[in-house]
């Protein structure tokens, strides 16, 4: 399965696009790919290869993120998120199509589906995170902080153990053994580079999205979906509680946990249990 990449432009800027089709058309919705917080469309590439052998995939870095343009606000919001999404629809010209959305990205989804409910068919959440009143202030203060190049380089310090503190720890930043992600794997270093290379072409805007996810009103905006929804985690995601949570919430919903996508056999796995729910 080839990777396409190109772009599309918004009134901010160029949005860089990863895409993938079958060979043939085989008369399936378009499905719409937003990623997590807070490096690419990158991260996506594994199970796009596997739902891209029968439908379009379509994968944006989200504004401020990997290689597309910041957002024009300061602190957007999910609304100007799910806002960013349909003009991108509407330059593939695309009525409708289906959503899946990891982390932020779920919340991105969450948004469109219920302010665009004529342009989104079915909707998948992998992984959300659903927090107390006190952790999300705790995350907007402590978990996305912003960032600026400096004349010492500490970015790129920085930047290294962001990423790879949150492979170790959950939340990243609280590392003590009772926060220790106990099905924790560390990626090989070639994985870590890459993500840490798109949070760092995204230095000083990646924080925008994790903190419009964390003030997202999630419990209120959820019920409020309309489309059927598949509600699901790996088992070694950190947010995997969510699930249940958003599950409880929705009026039309299934939920998962799958095994972990880091094996082949475990991407199959989530990568069917996607496809039943799409084309059932």
């Amino acid at each position: 399965m080839l990777i396409d990449r190109s772009f599309v432009r918004l009134t901010e800027g160029l949005v860089h696009i990863r895409s993938c089709a079958p060979a043939e058309d085989q008369g399936k919705p378009p499905l719409y790919m937003v990623h997590a917080s807070p490096a690419s469309a990158v991260t996506l590439i594994p199970i796009m290869t596997e739902l891209g052998r029968t439908r379009r995939c379509i994968a944006p870095d989200t504004l401020g993120n990997g290689d597309s343009v910041g957002p024009a606000l300061d602190a957007p919001d999910m609304d100007y998120y799910a806002d960013s999404v349909a003009r991108v629809l509407d330059q593939f010209g695309l009525d409708q199509v289906d959503l899946y959305g990891s982390h932020t990205g779920a919340h991105i989804c969450c948004e469109l589906a219920i302010r665009h409910p004529a342009r989104v068919r079915k909707v998948v959440f992998d992984g959300i995170g659903m927090f107390s009143p006190e952790a999300r202030a705790e995350y907007l203060k402590h978990y996305a902080p912003e960032i600026t190049p400096d004349d010492f380089g500490t970015q790129f310090v920085w930047a290294w153990h962001f990423i790879r503190d949150q492979v170790l720890h959950f939340p990243y930043f609280r590392r003590s053994p009772e926060y220790r992600r106990t099905e924790a794997v560390m990626p090989p270093p070639e994985a870590l580079h890459t993500i840490v290379v798109d949070v760092l072409k995204a230095l000083t805007t990646y924080h925008k999205g994790y903190r419009a996810a964390f003030r997202h009103k999630d419990a209120e905006r959820i019920p409020l979906i309309t489309q059927p929804l598949f509600c699901m985690a790996s088992e070694d995601d950190p947010l995997k509680d969510g699930v249940d949570r958003a599950h409880a919430l929705a009026k039309a919903a299934v939920k998962a946990i799958l095994p972990s996508e880091r094996t082949p056999e475990g991407l199959k796995t989530k990568a069917a249990a996607v496809l039943r729910f799409l084309d059932g």
